[in-house]
């Protein structure tokens, strides 16, 4: 069995094992044994696990909600995982997208409502719905990264390249954010695309705008850079997010910066030179978004899903 094959496999299974009872027993609302128990007496009654557990009073309906909320989250994060395991061991399918694997297991529906506040301001992205969190501990590359990039402004370092981005970003400040997101995408888009292996010798690497700037990058960094672009220029770091999408056209994960403007949501995008506004885009399939302030995961519909 090759490895690829091997790890799908594991993929799969974890998908079937992720059953309701198993996540009752995860989250300690039932034990183990009591659930044997309660299996044998569900199959006898006919109804499904989890209506025999409220109808007889075993769980309450919340307890339920939550567990077919955990359910559904770990499902999604493990055939999200499945899709990027696929293109991993497949050469690159186009040379503008790349492999995006930051994408931590521990993630879930259910870790995704805790502390949201008020993140969830602005429309759900591409007709899915949406969890938020404001923890984004789990994230290690996206602050390590930012973290990296503070250094940089606060120590001069890549001074020539950060002088120049700085009198490039100069003559946009007075300009609406529709502009202003329009003129950062053209210009971010203008540097080289290269893989983060050929670039890196890694599989993934979030790079900082100034090592974006000095060696150009994939998918990720081009999103990266346009956010600190626009974050330079004044805009909110509210308006703005990181997202990490499905091309349902082209079967691989891809990363695109989302603006949310006062005409609607903008997709600043390296495979497009032109901005565009998420209506116009029908291809992809979010599955979470990130900015510094918390992140998002993203769950689309069966039937838009399959219909893009």
């Amino acid at each position: 069995m090759s490895e690829k094959s091997g790890f799908i496999r594991k993929i799969r299974t974890y998908l079937e094992r992720n059953k309701l009872g198993d996540v009752l027993v995860l989250r300690g609302i039932i034990s183990a044994a009591d659930l044997k128990q309660h299996l044998f007496n569900q199959k006898a009654s006919g109804l499904r696990l989890g209506e025999y557990l409220v109808t007889n009073k075993i769980i309450s309906k919340n307890q339920l909600a939550f567990a077919l909320a955990t359910q559904s989250g770990m499902r999604s994060i493990a055939a999200g995982l499945a899709v990027f395991a696929s293109v991993s061991f497949f050469s690159a399918k186009t040379v503008h997208a790349g492999s995006i694997k930051d994408i931590p297991a521990s993630l879930t529906l259910a870790s995704a409502s805790v502390g949201a506040g008020n993140l969830s301001q602005y429309p759900a992205l591409f007709g899915s719905t949406e969890q938020a969190s404001r923890d984004i501990s789990a994230f290690s590359k996206w602050s390590d990264m930012f973290s990296k990039f503070e250094r940089d402004v606060q120590t001069g370092n890549g001074g020539l390249v950060m002088a120049q981005w700085k009198h490039d970003l100069q003559p946009l400040k007075n300009l609406s954010l529709r502009e202003k997101a329009t003129r950062v995408n053209q210009m971010v888009n203008k540097t080289r695309y290269i893989t983060d292996n050929r670039n890196w010798g890694k599989s993934d690497y979030w790079a900082t705008p100034v090592e974006f700037f000095t060696r150009g990058g994939d998918c990720e960094d081009f999103a990266i850079a346009k956010y600190a672009s626009l974050r330079a220029l004044g805009v909110s770091e509210s308006r703005m997010r990181i997202a990490i999408v499905q091309d349902m056209q082209k079967n691989i994960p891809h990363a695109v910066l989302i603006v949310y403007g006062d005409d609607g949501v903008y997709v600043l995008d390296n495979q497009s030179e032109a901005m565009k506004y998420t209506q116009m885009v029908q291809h992809y399939k979010p599955i979470y978004s990130i900015n510094r302030t918390g992140w998002w995961l993203h769950k689309t519909p069966t039937i838009l899903a399959s219909a893009r």
